[in-house]
């Protein structure tokens, strides 16, 4: 996996400055440590900057077909390579790498623009096509690998990271109120709008198709369940477990594959378990393993992964994280995340992953996404409740929302109305997480400022979440449910916060089996009640699970992995840059917050019992605040507390790609 970052003309065929482009593949140098490299031609420049994996000496980039009249640039992993590897020789391909880049110029060869539906994996690239100039940029499936872009000056950039586009010196990083009013919504950043002005993400499952004045994003995939009532069931689940558990071996066969040493996340729990277990079967011992222990900062697991550890045979390092811990890690997770971030858990993956790259390793094997595919979490189970108890009308919606409002006790801003919680459902359909996203939005009429109001104007942020699947009102609640958690957090909190990007910071790469392509397709076509099955959630994972490892864990509760919020940050050892931050004058400066609203609730927080659901919210609040404090000071001018900013690095000399011919 690596760091792209590029430039198109789209106007013209003007030729970009080689060190512009040095100076945004210098920005993501963590990205790819091992390598850089870029080719620029009249009208077009692609950079890289390369981690190795496969192919360490032959697989570098960019790379082009024999001719040199297709280009790729590429981050990520094409984890059915070896099966695509063999079709291609025979088909007439010259392959002079065993690196999976240069499959992708010979598959647009062959299919064009269908080449998608022909490969697995997690990845963003930039491939063009000089002959017809055409400039493809698309991102995977269910978003594992971001991919940004914006136009200057007659330009697109693209990046895989925002700060690649700052370093351009063409890209002005400008805040934009809409991308916070998303995150304190729905808690994780947008689809495609972002937290700054004028810089758009492509969506999962789409990709760009650039051509001079003209810039089309098209879908090309997205995640589909059949209609209620005509999903796979059998009489005896049997055979269902089997194929469950075949995918699912050879989803991890697949992301074994690579020239250097692998290893695993584990939190003790039965996603990560049953991933280490997984590779013990492949290989015949487990990997090693790398997990979390929380020191009077939340919920601590440790015995928990020690126990699946040893029962599977893994050598465990562990990172032991206190408050004091999160706290110092938090501005560098701002930094990496390049946008608020409300979970404080996810400063604690940070360390991880540079605890696995301090020892020597670049990729780890993680549980992500068994959650969101199995119904795992515990808003999954509070629908099923909720729908029993007043089915799918309009009332319990109703009885929420005054529960909401007489909790917030939100005040409205001078000379306006409080604004309404919204009444629109998410997609046509109300999913099992509208009830957290319409508690978190009640935070907003506790802390804006009447000039936050004014630059949101009427602006809906529902209409940022980009559901616009028209077979969403056919399908179960439950995967309806599963389809909103896929859209809108998984690609926007889980990979930005606690997958790519922190992974990504610490220069290591990290691969999800619960995400193949076959396994995603398997879990949306079986029955809602192989997944939560009564209150049992990921009850067919479970049944795998029992094959190989105790009782005790294939059957262990989901326990969400969390840390202290609001309590990390507002106790009396504080970092001093949070009350620098939470100052009237730093609060005034930024303009999203009111200074008496952000004091008055640090007051009350100090009074209110801390089984007060009032204090829940505010502490979700607060930790908004606290986290968009700082992301505007990191990336939108500083000035709000003693912390550095960020920064373009100086670009380091690189190698220029010759402009046709294949590399070797």
């Amino acid at each position: 996996m690596c760091g792209i970052a590029g430039a198109f003309d789209l106007v013209g065929e003007r030729t970009f400055p080689a060190g512009r482009l040095r100076a945004m593949t210098g920005a993501i140098a963590h990205r790819g440590p091992d390598d850089e490299q870029i080719h620029i031609e009249p009208g077009v420049a692609l950079g890289v900057r390369r981690l190795s994996i496969v192919d360490l000496e032959g697989g570098r980039q960019p790379i082009s077909n024999e001719d040199g009249t297709i280009w790729v640039a590429y981050n990520g992993e094409l984890f059915n390579y070896h099966e695509l590897r063999p079709d291609l020789l025979a088909r007439g391909h010259h392959l002079a790498t065993r690196c999976d880049t240069e499959a992708w110029v010979h598959l647009y060869e062959d299919h064009g623009e269908n080449l998608f539906e022909r490969v697995n994996g997690q990845f963003a690239l930039s491939l063009w096509d000089r002959r017809n100039r055409i400039l493809l940029l698309p991102r995977d499936r269910m978003g594992v690998c971001p991919l940004y872009y914006a136009e200057a000056d007659g330009w697109l950039l693209w990046a895989s990271e925002v700060k690649s586009l700052f370093a351009s010196g063409m890209v002005a990083p400008r805040p934009d109120p809409k991308g916070v009013d998303y995150f304190f919504h729905f808690i994780s950043a947008g689809t495609t709008r972002t937290f700054f002005e004028g810089i758009r993400s492509i969506p999962p499952g789409h990709f760009l198709r650039v051509r001079p004045g003209q810039v089309d994003l098209r879908k090309y995939w997205d995640l589909d369940f059949p209609d209620a009532g005509q999903e796979r069931r059998m009489e005896d689940p049997e055979p269902l477990i089997d194929e469950l558990e075949e995918r699912l071996t050879r989803a991890v066969e697949r992301r074994l594959m690579a020239d250097v040493p692998v290893v695993s996340y584990i939190s003790g729990g039965l996603d990560s378990t049953t991933v280490l277990g997984l590779t013990k079967a492949v290989r015949g011992e487990a990997v090693p393993s790398f997990t979390i222990g929380l020191d009077r900062a939340g919920p601590d697991e440790r015995s928990k992964s020690v126990e699946s550890a040893r029962i599977l045979g893994s050598k465990l390092t562990t990172v032991t994280m206190t408050r004091a811990d999160i706290a110092r890690a938090y501005p560098e997770l701002i930094v990496a995340a390049e946008g608020p971030v409300l979970d404080t858990s996810c400063a604690c993956l940070l360390r991880l992953a540079q605890a696995v790259r301090a020892s020597g390793y670049k990729v780890a094997l993680t549980g992500e996404g068994s959650d969101e595919g199995l119904a795992g979490y515990l808003w999954f189970k509070t629908q099923k409740v909720r729908n029993a108890l007043f089915g799918r009308s309009p009332k319990a919606a109703e009885v929420a929302r005054r529960v909401l409002r007489s909790i917030s006790g939100g005040r409205a801003p001078a000379g306006r109305s409080l604004p309404e919680i919204p009444r629109r459902a998410i997609g046509g359909v109300r999913p099992a997480q509208q009830d957290m996203f319409e508690l978190t939005a009640q935070t907003r009429p506790m802390f804006y400022s009447e000039a936050m109001w004014d630059r949101l104007d009427d602006h809906d942020a529902y209409s940022d979440l980009d559901i616009t699947n028209d077979r969403i009102g056919r399908w179960d609640p439950l995967n309806q449910s599963i389809y909103v958690a896929f859209r809108v957090m998984f690609a926007g909190l889980l990979m930005i916060a606690k997958g790519d990007r922190v992974a990504r910071a610490a220069s290591i790469e990290t691969r999800y089996p619960f995400l193949d392509h076959d396994v995603i397709t398997f879990c949306s076509q079986i029955a809602p009640e192989y997944k939560l099955h009564g209150m049992t959630d990921k009850w067919i994972l479970r049944q795998v699970a029992a094959r190989t490892l105790p009782p005790r864990i294939a059957g262990r509760r989901k326990t969400m992995f969390r840390a202290n919020m609001s309590g990390t940050f507002l106790g009396s050892d504080r970092p001093a840059w949070v009350d620098q931050l939470l100052s009237p004058e730093s609060i005034r400066a930024s303009g999203y917050f009111d200074p008496a609203a952000v004091e008055s609730e640090r007051r009350a927080m100090e009074r209110t019992s801390r089984l007060s659901p009032r204090r829940f919210l505010a502490d979700i609040g607060l930790m908004s605040v606290i986290s968009t404090q700082l992301w505007h000071h990191t990336y939108c001018g500083g000035g709000l507390c003693e912390l550095p900013t960020w920064s373009p690095p100086r670009s380091p000399i690189v190698r220029e790609v010759e402009p046709a011919g294949m590399l070797v």
